[in-house]
């Protein structure tokens, strides 16, 4: 009705849209827009990033996944309105956490999760029959059933050792289902929110943990170290699998920074 010119590519199986966006050419288009979720909208991220050519393309997400967080900070749940906003070329820059895996380097724009956050996530992808409740109960499985881990980390060149629940770097203030996990983060002031719960926490308190997770409140207990970082290292006692935009891949050790307004 706008009179735009859209080619239409189906994605056939996972990581085409990652293929797609670093292969496609772009002469004669505007953008490369996604419809789809947080999942298809990395895809596409680390598509573009990795690109031979380095050619950079605006990219744009029309709403269509769970849980998309990232359009909870966009304010932009109605994919009419994500579309309308394509048409009228509102585009913004918005930062990228790089992560410099054991095996690779990715590229994430919601979060990177080590810890709880994996367990979570690999369990809700087993529940996707659930809907988006998946998230609510694969959390109080693994309340129910910690697994605490040890872990060197070092925040902006400080070092410290200790024992974790779960460590936490986000870069949308919502992740999950409309999860306010990091209230004070933006999409371009060039930090890392990081979210840490260590081990000296009870099962009826994490319960409680969860409630706030939804109001954002959690960052105010003593349970939780929430604060702005530029760079972080995760050195456990044993590797193990990372959460990153909501997809199990990537292994510890990790480094992660931040890549202002990439």
């Amino acid at each position: 009705s706008n009179n735009a010119e859209v080619t239409i590519i189906e994605t056939e199986y996972a990581g085409h849209a990652k293929d797609l966006a670093m292969d496609v050419d772009m002469t004669d288009y505007d953008g490369f827009c996604c419809i789809g979720g947080d999942g298809t909208m990395h895809e596409a991220i680390n598509g573009l990033l990795k690109r031979k050519d380095k050619k950079r393309f605006p990219l744009g997400l029309i709403t269509g996944g769970t849980g998309n967080s990232f359009m909870f900070d966009m304010n932009c749940l109605d994919p009419v309105d994500a579309v309308k906003r394509i048409i009228a070329g509102k585009r913004r820059f918005i930062d990228v956490l790089e992560c410099n895996s054991k095996d690779d380097v990715y590229y994430a724009f919601n979060l990177v999760g080590w810890g709880m956050p994996t367990d979570i996530n690999n369990l809700a992808e087993k529940m996707r029959w659930l809907g988006p409740i998946r998230y609510n109960v694969a959390s109080l499985f693994y309340i129910l059933n910690t697994n605490k881990r040890y872990a060197n980390i070092l925040i902006d060149g400080v070092n410290s050792s200790d024992h974790y629940l779960f460590i936490l770097i986000a870069n949308t203030k919502y992740t999950g289902k409309g999860m306010m996990i990091a209230p004070n983060a933006q999409l371009d002031d060039g930090l890392l929110d990081l979210i840490i719960v260590k081990n000296n926490i009870n099962k009826i308190q994490l319960i409680k943990l969860l409630s706030q997770l939804y109001t954002g409140e959690h960052i105010n207990s003593k349970y939780v170290d929430y604060r702005q970082i530029k760079n972080l290292n995760i050195v456990p006692s044993k590797n193990d699998y990372l959460n990153i935009d909501g997809e199990i891949y990537g292994t510890t050790p990790v480094t992660i920074s931040i890549l202002s307004k990439k």
